[in-house]
């Protein structure tokens, strides 16, 4: 039997911002013999990279340097 791990979120300030999917391992290439721990780190990357997608994030972040030091 194929682990599968199921995606949501749901937005608390914006009515019908939401989305949920689930996927079997294969299809997110996660190796189904890792640890609990390497898991855990791997399906939070995972689903970090997911909800970006689904809300098309961009940004920058910029860092200035004052040079008159």
């Amino acid at each position: 039997m194929d682990k599968t791990v199921t995606f949501s979120f749901s937005s608390t300030k914006y009515e019908g911002t939401e989305a949920r999917e689930t996927f079997n391992f294969k299809e997110l290439g996660i190796d189904e013999d890792l640890d609990d721990e390497a898991l855990k780190k791997e399906i939070d990357r995972i689903f970090q990279a997911w909800v970006w997608d689904k809300l098309n994030i961009s940004f920058s972040i910029v860092i200035n340097e004052d040079k008159r030091r």
